[in-house]
């Protein structure tokens, strides 16, 4: 199987300025903007206002993307591919000006159920004329755990499923589906306020763009459309044009699938040649029993991040960005999921962008950063809160070390590439919200991988509980280390560790685990991979990093050969 961009409308337009370009587009960026905005500012959920775990899209009438607000980056690109998903199974004609669509079918929505897309159409008068579409995370729609899904072995266990159903008909709520969706949640408030923040962000959209049509008229607009598309089409041609030419193959492994400890094997072959840009997956792992396996759109989306960072990363994104990208992955397959397969733990398109750049990074070095972190390191707490009673979920993604670049170090502990805009939850957010108090939260001493430039280092988090629940960590790379270049060493990796400095101490990745009043875990984040032989790096910038902390003096005198103190 493979993405392509879809032909747009063949109708004769006007001819439009410079100026008028520039205005419109500006006036459709505004408009992701602004609904961002409202999003943040009226979402219950910490993981929506604080981590912006989210994305945002504008479409015009015939589903291309037009404009985007910042967000999480992969959410983006599934945008794309569940809402043609989502117009074609309600179709076009049952569309009417005030719906609102959810949809969470996981091989439509490009994730899992609990991120859910609300998309709506956008009518001037009785003409359709655009679509809007906001994707955010949802803490809970009765999965057959709370919080996260760690070991579904099906669709079924992971949550209530809408293949595009109408939340609002005709601007007037849908009580029945609201109501259905609020006694299928153990934190129905946080869910429906979600949902509502959601609505209001398309209706802030909905206002922005009838201004905008109703302004300029539906074929001057449609003229700047079709303008900005064919100038990203053709940045995007040469782009590619101007990359290495050949094919390159990588290949990495999950930790395991989340029902057996088994790895998981993930291949990648990127060509760049005639004009395109193909990512292929074969190789790669089956369908596996456990949630890793990824919903083609999400594979899709996961290519787009890294096709967009190596061709046109300082352009703001429309569909015509895309053109010369292929994405191919068999059905039934680990990055093609079909009907039932379980597809929770999505940590798999994480883990896969890295791999991507691995490939590439064969044939153009110079244009590479070495490994991130090789994953995102996710933890998460789910218990009764002692003053209010109500069920908490709150999550965090913790950073990482970035890889070394031909010309300068890794940064530290920053968020993954993949997380683009998206923060970390702060700890006071973490601590007034949950049953953790962090006792230490630092950079982690060498876990930066050497070279003539160093990775960035991870971060050390040390968590005691104040109240009982379960702690679950989500990631899938800790046995391996991420990957170094021309010369670099690789990085220390991730860990979990359960109950520290206990007879209870063991390592973990994806793991759910009861916490007692008392109990401790530390999560330790992986840094990047170092660039070039560490023999070459300048002996003062390894001072600096000793009198810093990021490197300890036994390893500045052991890798290094230097000689600093402290």
């Amino acid at each position: 199987m493979s993405e392509t961009v879809s032909e747009p409308p063949g109708t004769a337009l006007p001819r439009v300025d410079g100026a008028t370009v520039e205005v419109v587009r500006s006036h459709l960026a505004s408009a992701a903007e602004e609904m961002r905005a409202t999003l943040v500012r009226t979402a219950f959920n910490p993981v929506i206002y604080e981590v912006f775990d989210f994305g945002i899209s504008v479409y015009d009438s015939g589903l291309r993307l037009v404009a985007e607000s910042t967000g999480l980056s992969r959410f983006l690109g599934a945008n794309d591919y569940s809402i043609r998903k989502g117009v074609e199974y309600v179709g076009r004609e049952n569309l009417r000006p005030g719906d609102v669509v959810l949809l969470n079918y996981p091989y439509w929505n490009a994730a899992h159920a609990y991120d859910a897309t609300l998309f709506s159409p956008v009518f001037l008068a009785s003409e359709l004329v655009g679509f809007l579409c906001v994707r955010a995370h949802w803490m809970d729609l009765g999965a057959k755990d709370p919080g996260y899904v760690l070991d579904s072995t099906d669709m079924h266990q992971e949550g209530m499923i809408f293949p595009g159903t109408k939340v609002f008909s005709g601007g007037e709520p849908n009580r029945e589906i609201i109501e259905l969706i609020r006694f299928n949640s153990r934190m129905p408030d946080l869910v429906i306020g979600d949902l509502n923040a959601q609505v209001a962000a398309l209706r802030t959209g909905e206002r922005r763009l009838q201004e905008l049509y109703a302004r300029y008229g539906t074929a001057v607009v449609e003229s700047v459309v079709e303008t900005v598309v064919e100038a990203a089409a053709q940045s995007a041609a040469e782009a590619v044009a101007r990359l290495p030419q050949g094919s390159w193959t990588a290949v990495d492994w999950l930790d395991d699938d989340g029902i057996t400890e088994d790895p998981i094997r993930m291949r990648v072959t990127v060509t760049v040649a005639d004009g395109t840009f193909t990512v292929d997956f074969d190789g790669s792992s089956g369908a596996t029993a456990g949630p890793v396996n990824l919903p083609f759109g999400a594979t899709i989306a996961t290519c787009r991040v890294a096709f967009k960072a190596i061709t046109t990363p300082g352009e703001q994104t429309n569909a015509g960005h895309f053109a010369p990208l292929r994405v191919r992955a068999e059905p039934g397959t680990l990055f093609h999921a079909v009907y039932p397969a379980a597809t929770f733990t999505q940590w798999t398109g994480t883990v896969a962008l890295e791999l991507i750049y691995k490939a590439l990074a064969q044939g153009m070095p110079d244009r590479l950063p070495a490994s991130s972190g090789g994953d995102v390191p996710g933890f998460m707490m789910v218990g009764v809160h002692p003053e209010t009673g109500q069920m908490f979920a709150v999550s965090n993604n913790d950073p990482v070390g970035w890889g070394a670049t031909p010309s300068h170090d890794g940064m530290n502990a920053a968020n993954h590439l993949c997380q683009t805009q998206a923060r970390n939850t702060p700890v006071e957010v973490l601590e007034a919200k949950t049953g953790m108090f962090f006792e230490r939260v630092e950079m982690r001493e060498d876990s930066g991988g050497a070279g003539r430039f160093r990775g960035g280092v991870g971060l050390r988090r040390d968590i005691r509980f104040v109240t009982p629940g379960e702690f679950l960590s989500v990631i899938k790379k800790t046995r391996s280390r991420p990957w170094a270049l021309e010369g670099g060493l690789e990085p220390e990796p991730n860990q979990v560790v359960i109950f520290p400095d206990t007879e209870r101490e063991h390592r973990v990745s994806t793991r759910r685990t009861r916490v007692r009043v008392g109990d401790r875990i530390r999560l330790l984040t992986a840094g990047g991979g170092g660039h070039g032989d560490p023999c070459e790096r300048d002996p003062e910038l390894v001072r600096r990093d000793v009198a810093e902390g990021y490197v300890s003096p036994d390893a500045a005198r052991r890798i290094y050969g230097i000689e600093a103190v402290r």
